[in-house]
């Protein structure tokens, strides 16, 4: 539970220390320095402290130079979810979570709480790991075709928030390509497996280096005014929004939208946009 007691911007580094020895297993005092802009002796002195907030949490480790999280670790700041350690990451520097404390006395707001897909800590801190060293992972993925799980060969290089999941991108040795896992199919924790055979990074994967341009207008069958309505909606320019994302995030950014890569809806209102250069996608939602 937060602590309503303490400044926000307390609050804000006791979150990220808590978050950091979790999900990646180590916090050492220059993340937090360089995530708040603060000294090296200021940033331990907010290790101290937290430390005497909850000393049951950490323990030092000479051999990794930092601080792990112990076998009795409780979150006092945050609440253990994936999401905190990955939209974290997602934001690099512009931390959206410190300002969680600022109590700013806005007017009501209501977000819709969605089911979170279950995330082991230990399979994100192996996943980071080897993403990080580009190193090979021994893993168990379970799938619509093998629910049980099969055990694969994965060379991970970016954890990716889409379709309201989380995925890592990987090269995988037994299909010889690169393609999406999803964490929450992990079975088991994974295991190193040595160094990548070959160029198998994120540099290699050249779909994933492929920039693509979504040209979204709305539906055409719908009348001129409805469709001046959603250009305004969807900050459109001349009447079209151009997305601009990776080759493998096209067919989720459709579906985000609640786009049909392939046809049309049978009521234009039920699908309000539309795709304007679906062929040029056509390398990109063939497969769904």
């Amino acid at each position: 539970m937060n602590d309503a007691s303490l400044p926000w911007d307390t609050l804000a580094r006791y979150r990220l220390i808590e978050i950091l020895a979790f999900w990646e297993g180590r916090v050492v005092a220059s993340q937090i320095g360089e995530a708040f802009d603060i000294g090296r002796q200021q940033a331990q002195k907010v290790l101290r402290n937290y430390r005497e907030e909850a000393p049951e949490n950490l323990t030092y480790d000479e051999s990794r130079r930092g601080f792990l999280p112990t076998v009795a670790f409780r979150p006092r700041f945050t609440r253990n979810r994936v999401e905190e350690y990955l939209h974290l990451l997602s934001a690099h520097a512009d931390l959206d979570s410190p300002f969680a404390g600022l109590g700013l006395g806005a007017a009501d707001t209501e977000s819709l709480p969605l089911p979170s897909r279950a995330v082991n800590p230990y399979v994100v801190r192996e996943v980071v790991k080897a993403a990080r060293a580009g190193r090979r992972l021994e893993v168990v993925y379970a799938s619509f075709r093998n629910p049980a799980g099969e055990e694969r060969i994965l060379v991970p290089h970016t954890l990716v928030f889409a379709a309201g999941r989380w995925h890592v991108r990987a090269y995988c040795e037994k299909h010889r390509d690169y393609r999406d896992f999803v964490l929450s199919r992990f079975r088991g924790i994974p295991e190193d497996s040595g160094e990548m055979l070959d160029e198998h990074g994120k540099n290699g994967d050249d779909a994933w280096q492929t920039r693509v341009e979504v040209c979204l207008i709305p539906d055409r069958r719908l009348p001129q005014e409805e469709r001046d309505l959603l250009a305004v909606d969807y900050g459109m320019r001349d009447g079209e929004l151009t997305l601009h994302c990776r080759g493998p995030l096209v067919l989720y950014a459709l579906r985000e939208l609640g786009v049909n890569p392939h046809h049309v809806e049978g009521e234009p209102r039920a699908q309000q946009i539309d795709i304007a250069n679906r062929e040029a996608l056509a390398e990109w939602i063939h497969w769904a």
